[in-house]
């Protein structure tokens, strides 16, 4: 089942705009490695659980990982070959809005090389760009 908030203030959103980078969630914080978006987007829960799942089952039993990002956003849309009018369209789908910088993984307890190879795996079940990123180092 994909990821959906269990409530939410208001059924429908408006669309909105991507701009910037990211200000908030711009740092690998939980675990050593993380994969970065580079783009701006929008990235369904399908896509989300997609990439869940690549990286659950490359990890096994072996390390640990985080979803940064949450599908927040409702999208809607009219059915095919509908007249104009009669309202907004129902909620098709859940999105999680993305900005570059935003951290959307993190994995711990596994080599930079096997990490490295979970997120290349990743990258083909997502919509936008990324980069490999390493933990920074603390003072």
């Amino acid at each position: 089942m994909a990821l959906m908030p269990k409530r939410v203030m208001h059924r429908k959103a408006q669309r909105g705009k991507v701009r910037g980078s990211a200000t908030r969630g711009n740092y690998v914080a939980f675990g050593d490695y993380g994969i970065m978006s580079l783009d701006a987007g929008w990235i369904t829960a399908q896509q989300l659980e997609a990439a869940r799942v690549v990286l659950s089952r490359s990890l096994g039993n072996e390390g640990r990982y985080w979803c940064r990002v949450f599908p927040h956003k409702p999208v809607t849309a009219k059915p095919a070959e509908t007249r104009q009018g009669g309202g907004k369209g129902d909620v098709e789908y859940w999105a999680a809005v993305v900005k570059p910088g935003t951290i959307m993984f993190e994995v711990q307890g596994v080599m930079e090389s096997v990490a490295r190879e979970i997120f290349r795996k990743q990258s083909g079940k997502l919509p936008v760009r990324v980069k490999f990123i390493a933990r920074r180092p603390t003072i």
